[in-house]
């Protein structure tokens, strides 16, 4: 793996995932003033959708991790990807942050403009410990029994069910959650909020690896043994039979 393009694709990734997640908020807060169902619905739809388009095409180039919690998970596990891992994390902040920029640009909002929302309380921290540990679970469970492929439709499903199922609606991500509090809009959070949340995520993927590891001791344990079509006939040796007296 070329690390210069792997480094490119992370923040390419993240900075259209943050496009996704900030911009589908303005335009579901658009679309449906005064309906925070139907926005929910909106930018949960969208950002799950798009998720799994992201995750498809970075997969065979940067393995698609586009969350600092799954970088750092994933050089616990792997010795050899632990030289990329921070800037990885570099990476995913500033492309989540300028996807933030962009979104708010293309609404013709200010580009930069913190977040008033403020999000941290004991239900919404607690929300973001189960689903960080949730999504890691999802993601290393997969990859450690030779699942790999089915991430973009696991992972975006799951973050799609966690925007209805959490009080926190999901935010799952340290560099998502910087991004988005230059956002003062629908999927904004406020700089006061944010090191709670980043504090949580990082509570939950120390326990969704924990649980992944235990499930799953050795890579590809669980994969599905190949079948044997053919089996060699193996001779014997006949004795010799003894004269009769």
């Amino acid at each position: 793996m070329n690390s210069a393009r792997a480094i490119s694709a992370e923040l390419l990734g993240s900075l259209m995932l943050a496009a996704v997640v900030v911009g589908s908020g303005i335009m579901a807060q658009r679309l449906s003033p005064g309906d925070m169902g139907l926005q929910l619905l909106m930018n949960a739809f969208a950002t799950a959708l798009g998720l799994g388009v992201l995750i498809v095409v970075f997969q065979p180039i940067s393995g698609a991790h586009l969350n600092p919690v799954v970088t750092i998970a994933d050089a616990i596990l792997d010795r050899e990807r632990r030289r990329l891992a921070l800037p990885y994390v570099g990476a995913q902040t500033l492309g989540c942050i300028a996807g933030a920029l962009l979104a708010n640009a293309t609404f013709a909002l200010p580009a930069a403009s913190w977040s008033t929302t403020e999000r941290a309380t004991a239900s919404t921290v607690l929300s973001e410990v189960v689903a960080t540990a949730g999504l890691v679970l999802v993601v290393f469970v997969l990859a450690r029994t030779e699942r790999a492929r089915l991430a973009p439709v696991a992972v975006g499903a799951y973050i799609g069910a966690a925007y209805f199922f959490t009080a926190s609606t999901s935010f799952a991500n340290p560099a998502i959650t910087i991004g988005r509090m230059f956002s003062d809009t629908f999927a904004g959070v406020a700089p006061t909020s944010a090191p709670a949340f980043v504090a949580a995520q990082v509570v939950g993927a120390a326990a969704g690896l924990a649980i992944a590891a235990w499930l799953t001791p050795a890579r590809g344990r669980l994969a599905p043994r190949p079948r044997v079509t053919h089996r060699p006939r193996i001779r014997r040796k006949r004795r010799p039979v003894g004269r009769r007296l």
